[in-house]
This record gives C-alpha cells, sequence and structure tokens, in this order.
C-alpha cells in the first residue's frame, strides 16, 4: 500500500474544491480502505448553516459509494487560509469521530495535517475513547 504523501495529496486536491463560503475554512479528507484504494471528500457549507458536510463524512461516503466498507486509515487536511502557519489541529469533530468509528477499528491511526505536512497522528481511540461502535450492537 502507498505511503501518507498518497494521502496528503488526495486530501490536498479535495480541499482545494472545498465549498466553504461561510466559514472560509477548506477541510479535505482522505481514507485508507483496507482494500488499498483512496477515497477523499471535503467540506460542503450550506447558506442553511450548520446544515453543510464535513470532509471526513464526505470521504466515507465515497467510499461506501465506492464498494468498500473498512477504514485502514484517514488523513484530515485543515487550516485557514488567512493564517496557514497557526499551529492548531484540525482533528475531526465529535460527529465524524463516531461516523469513522462506524467503518474503523479503535487502533486505526488518525493523521491530521496542515499545509506543511502530517502536524500529528492519533489512533481512533485516544480521540473516541472508550466508544460505541458495531460489535455493541451485534447479537
Amino acid at each position: 500500500m502507498g505511503g501518507l504523501n498518497e494521502l496528503f495529496e488526495a486530501a490536498r486536491a479535495v480541499r482545494e474544491r472545498a465549498h466553504a463560503p461561510y466559514s472560509r475554512f477548506k477541510v479535505g479528507a482522505a481514507i485508507r480502505a483496507r482494500s488499498g484504494r483512496i477515497h477523499a471528500g471535503c467540506n460542503v457549507e450550506n447558506a442553511a448553516y450548520p446544515v453543510g458536510a464535513c470532509a471526513e463524512g464526505g470521504a466515507i461516503s465515497a467510499m461506501v459509494a465506492g464498494g468498500d466498507v473498512a477504514i485502514a486509515e484517514i488523513l484530515v487536511l485543515g487550516w485557514n487560509d488567512a493564517n496557514p502557519d497557526a499551529p492548531g489541529l484540525t482533528t475531526p469533530c465529535g460527529g465524524c469521530r463516531q461516523r469513522i468509528r462506524e467503518f474503523a477499528a479503535p487502533s486505526t491511526p488518525v493523521h491530521v495535517a496542515g499545509p506543511e505536512g502530517i502536524r500529528r497522528s492519533f489512533t481512533l481511540e485516544e480521540l473516541l475513547p472508550a466508544s460505541f461502535g458495531p460489535e455493541n450492537l451485534e447479537g
């Protein structure tokens, strides 16, 4: 399977297509599915704020539409264009952490990046400890 650079480039390319006229905070996300294929998504804002879509959710939808159902790793790329050197991390929001959990194990890597590259890597367990997942509903 390809390296993090492949995920970074996919997230960077899709981030440029984000629709963020209100926050002006563009985000791209790229998933490497267990199949090895990469699926990407960007945030899409809506005038009926906050009825938009997060980049991670878009990438998950693309993954499922593409026939994959398991996340091997995910990279989230976001920064404020007015201050690209700000040191903050663009981690997935709470809702997206749960969406990722639906298709990923607690040990799944979640990479957070800025324009210069990877800023930090977490496991999903670090971002969503003691999570509720599909196995909680298995009979």
